[in-house]
This record gives C-alpha cells, structure tokens and sequence, in this order.
C-alpha cells in the first residue's frame, strides 16, 4: 500500500508519522519486532489501524498503551493526538528499550512515558486504556480493567473475531458490571475500517 494522505491525522507531526514508519522498517524488523513481511503493509495493517481510535480518546485525557511491543498502538495515537498524556507499558526489556529510543528520537517526552511493567504490576490509572493484537477480550479485560478510572474506557483494537470475543467475554464482563460494543472506524480520507471494541462501566453513555 502506498502512503496515505497524513496531514489530515497527523498535521504537523506527519514528518514524525514518517520516520516511525521508517524506524519499523529498519530497526523494528532488524530486533524482531515485526516481520520482514511486515513492511509492505505497514501503513494498512499498523499505522492507520492503531489510529483508528483516536476518535474515542476524550480531550486532554490521559491514556495507556499495554503491551505496547513496537509502539502500537500508542506511539501513532500520541502523534496524532497531541493533547493526550500517554504510557507505553511493556513488560519485556528489549522491547522497553526499543520504545525509549523511540520516544528520545521522536522527541514525545514527557507527554509519552515508557514504563516497563507488566499490566497487573502497574498501579496507576487512565481515562484509557488500550490494547492491540495482545490477547482475547475475556483474559484482556482481566487485565486492563484494573488500570481504567472510575469512568475510564477499555478500547481494544480487534479484527473479524471482535464480535465472537465479546460474547466469548460476557461472562467476565457481567462480573465485573461491564459493557462491550463493537465499533467499525476509519477516516474520511482512507475508506480501511478497524474494529474496535470498546468496554465501559454498564450504565455508561461512552465518550
């Protein structure tokens, strides 16, 4: 896939967008982050899907990116959502290493923090709390609800299985007085959907 229009998401951080996608390509692929294969869709399967939610994040809120690996979703979410306060959580030390070079070369401190932690070690909470590609919605949850404020949202970027996961999850979810919709995002200027699921406090409008 080409490269998609980008100022329309990322505005003046477009040239960082850009030299993201490059540091995935070279290092992120060279420490194994991602797959050689990887790079020939690299916008499609990873950029514009991690940005996919960055409708759902309120104003000048604070987020966390769990299991964050290569910075997905979180490092495009902070470069296209400049006013949210962001975590990158990751529990592995090469993966942690990774993602604070990429912060210091991109320049997102101190608005973007790299924390290495495993989600059930981390003590702090978010307005949100995101997650890609990490784990099924049921054992996810488990995970993530702990890190979410009082009316904080659990925002999982799924693909095709999203809607099988959340029934999978009912069970948990009704434990814990949780609801879960399925949402379908994209943007004007690049017709690709992403699935996200999104977890609320039962009772909850949403954001």
């Amino acid at each position: 896939m080409t490269r998609p229009e980008l100022k329309p998401i990322f505005g003046d951080q477009t040239e960082a967008i850009e030299r993201y996608v490059d540091i995935l390509i070279d290092r992120g692929i060279a420490w194994g982050l991602l797959g050689p294969r990887e790079a020939a869709v690299i916008w499609q399967r990873h950029i514009l899907n991690s940005v996919a939610a960055r409708s759902l994040l309120p104003a000048d809120s604070t987020a966390v990116d769990v299991g964050s690996g290569a910075g997905l979703p979180g490092i495009p979410l902070a470069l296209s959502r400049p006013d949210v306060q962001l975590v990158l959580l990751e529990p592995l030390l090469r993966r942690s290493t990774f993602l604070q070079g990429v912060v210091d070369e991109l320049g997102l401190a101190p608005r973007v923090q790299v924390v290495r932690a495993r989600a059930e070690d981390h003590d702090r909470r978010y307005d949100s709390v995101l997650a890609r590609a990490v784990a099924p919605l049921g054992k996810l949850v488990g995970w993530c609800n702990p890190l979410r404020s009082a009316e904080g949202q659990v925002l999982a970027i799924k693909g095709a299985s999203a809607a099988r996961e959340v029934t999978d999850a009912g069970p948990v979810l009704d434990e814990l007085g949780l609801d879960a919709e399925v949402l379908l995002l994209g943007e004007p200027e690049w017709p690709e959907t992403a699935t996200v699921v999104r977890v609320l406090p039962t009772g909850s409008t949403g954001a």
